[in-house]
């Protein structure tokens, strides 16, 4: 595979830029997104000793498969775009696929960036196989794409997020994001993020008790369901402000089982 991307380099065919990829135990996804990428200049994939098929189906896209042990979301990705040879890189989930328009403007801005040092990529989110256009989830605007010498992953224990030096700009063709194609994937993500966060929080010196439960996942509810206009997505919407609203109050429970003054 790695010949053949030499190949299409010298006849100017290959989009100038390094693919990274974080996986553990993605068989489910991984092939898609690979497959959806195309001919770019390298594929750098860091995996955390997965168990499944991720590790074989990923060496049949790169021979740049590295297996390293977890180190936290900031910072395992912080090590795969610093194993980037080229100059710009584009970060990408295991459950997001390019799609052939956004392709063809990323080689376009990355020809001619000139100013730029990274850009803001939207994303169609699917949430049960339906694209959710409210609530918060669309456009959904995240850094992506940018010159491995101006960016950094910023480091906290969830959330985690890509900052530039010098200036940014926004993409028009989105990314697709399979997330949560289950009720039972957002449930098992959300206990690994609840828990991430709460300790974030605690860390910030936050506290949490009935009060702060409550109105926070209230308030979650109400800003994704109304404000955001996620009624407009039907039951779809319904179910994700409540599964938010739900994620709001088990972090605060969790920050208050966390603190040494349970009164």
């Amino acid at each position: 595979m790695d010949s053949e991307r030499e190949t299409h380099m010298k006849r100017g065919t290959i989009l100038p830029v390094s693919v990274v990829l974080v996986t553990k135990n993605e068989e489910k996804n991984i092939r898609d997104a690979l497959q959806s990428i195309g001919n770019v200049s390298e594929i750098i994939v860091v995996d955390d000793f997965s168990t499944d098929k991720t590790l074989e189906i990923c060496r049949e896209f790169t021979g740049k498969v590295f297996q390293i042990e977890w180190k936290g979301y900031a910072a395992q990705k912080q090590t795969a775009i610093d194993l980037a040879a080229g100059p710009w890189v584009f970060l990408l989930d295991a459950d997001e696929r390019f799609t052939q328009s956004l392709s063809e403007e990323v080689r376009r801005v990355v020809e001619q960036s000139g100013e730029y040092s990274g850009f803001f990529v939207p994303r169609k989110n699917y949430f049960l196989g339906r694209w959710i256009r409210h609530g918060g989830w669309w456009p959904d605007y995240t850094l992506r794409l940018f010159r491995k010498d101006a960016a950094r992953v910023e480091v906290r224990k969830v959330h985690e997020k890509v900052v530039v030096s010098g200036k940014t700009d926004f993409l028009d063709n989105p990314l697709e994001h399979f997330t949560y194609r289950t009720v039972s994937d957002y449930l098992k993500k959300m206990e690994i993020y609840s828990t991430l966060a709460a300790q974030e929080l605690k860390d910030k010196g936050k506290k949490s008790g009935i009060v702060t439960m409550c109105s926070h996942s209230a308030f979650t509810f109400v800003k994704m369901y109304f404000f955001r206009l996620g009624f407009l997505d039907g039951i779809h919407g319904f179910v994700l402000a409540v599964l938010y609203g739900y994620y709001a109050f088990l972090k605060y429970l969790k920050l208050w089982e966390a603190s040494d003054d349970k009164s």
